[in-house]
């Protein structure tokens, strides 16, 4: 399997990585490496169900540790420039605040009647994830940096949002159901500290030569940190999920179909916006994946007997990732195709 690149400009040592041992091979067989992490995160969670809220604690950890690898590979310097991408905003926008409430309002009819399973689909499906969205739209040569810039927006306007298509999908019983707090809580613990401290680590080694191995080691952690982060969401979740998987078929077909069609959709978007091969992948990520790992506390908040629901958020974690996965894959050639 050829390696998939990341096109983000680098910092100047990190060129000096592929001297490293076992750098190009890593690098060569990531998406193998992925899926070795997660059946392991399968086998352990199975196997040793107790773990879980000890690998449960340990996806934040993975997940801000891999975003400040990641940001650190940036030029954060211009992300302001990023922001001012007007026709990648809109798209961005139309596909997340307009086209997936659409999807997601057709696909859920036929599970209107389940009140739980209905609550835990829209929860998950129309809320965007602006955490490791970024790490996989790089790993595919998509646009990471304007995704990033764009966090800020996709975050606000998901809080203001989220209720409303809540209301119009599922009634006046999902009043009062969403929170800042975990969405606020994420954008300071996942973006905003990662953020900070590559934008600070980007200075120091400006200044200071002898502090760029620190960039040397962070690309170079980037593989074994997103195994980290796979394996401890998988491992701590796939217990519950397996449970119930008999109940959870309708999610998992929603979750699958919903892949499936916003990839296409989020890509005819960025057609129409005329966007460019690596902001259309970007597009695509982001219109795919979803914000599980926040809107979950929301889920576990629930009265008992929509408990169901956050079972129902988990699920979509895990069919996401292997979405994600084989995503990675073949977004690049499909994009690359389909835009010539």
């Amino acid at each position: 399997m050829p390696a998939v690149k990341d096109p983000t400009p680098v910092s100047p040592s990190i060129g000096a990585m592929n001297s490293w041992p076992g750098y190009a091979r890593m690098q060569s067989h990531q998406i193998l490496l992925y899926l070795l992490a997660i059946a392991a995160g399968v086998l352990t969670g199975l196997a040793l169900p107790a773990a879980a809220p000890a690998l449960q604690s340990a996806i934040n950890p993975f997940l801000a540790l891999l975003l400040y690898a990641t940001f650190l590979s940036m030029p954060l310097t211009k992300l302001a420039g990023a922001l001012g991408d007007i026709r990648f905003m809109g798209a961005l926008m139309l596909a997340n605040f307009v086209a997936v409430p659409l999807v997601v309002f057709a696909l859920t009819r036929f599970i209107a009647h389940d009140k739980a399973l209905l609550f835990g689909v829209l929860l998950v499906l129309l809320a965007p994830c602006v955490d490791y969205v970024i790490v996989f739209t790089g790993l595919a040569g998509g646009d990471s940096h304007k995704l990033l810039a764009a966090t800020p927006l996709l975050l606000v306007s998901q809080v203001l949002l989220l209720p409303v298509f809540m209301y119009l999908f599922a009634g006046p019983a999902t009043t009062g159901l969403i929170e800042p707090e975990p969405f606020v809580r994420s954008l300071l613990g996942l973006i905003v500290l990662p953020l900070a401290a590559a934008a600070i680590t980007q200075m120091i080694t400006r200044k200071y030569s002898e502090f760029a191995v620190v960039g040397d080691w962070a690309d170079y952690l980037m593989v074994p940190l997103m195994m980290g982060t796979l394996f401890s969401v998988v491992g701590s979740q796939i217990h519950g999920v397996a449970a119930q998987i008999s109940s959870l078929f309708q999610a998992i077909m929603i979750f699958a179909l919903f892949i499936l069609l916003m990839v296409f959709i989020a890509w005819a978007i960025g057609r129409i916006f005329k966007l460019g091969i690596q902001s259309l992948r970007a597009v695509a990520f982001s219109g795919v994946t979803r914000n599980s790992l926040v809107v979950l506390p929301l889920a576990l908040a629930l009265p008992v007997e929509l408990a169901f629901a956050s079972t129902v958020v988990v699920t979509q974690t895990l069919v996401e990732l292997l979405g994600m996965l084989l995503m990675v894959r073949f977004i690049p050639a499909l994009i690359r195709q389909k835009s010539n």
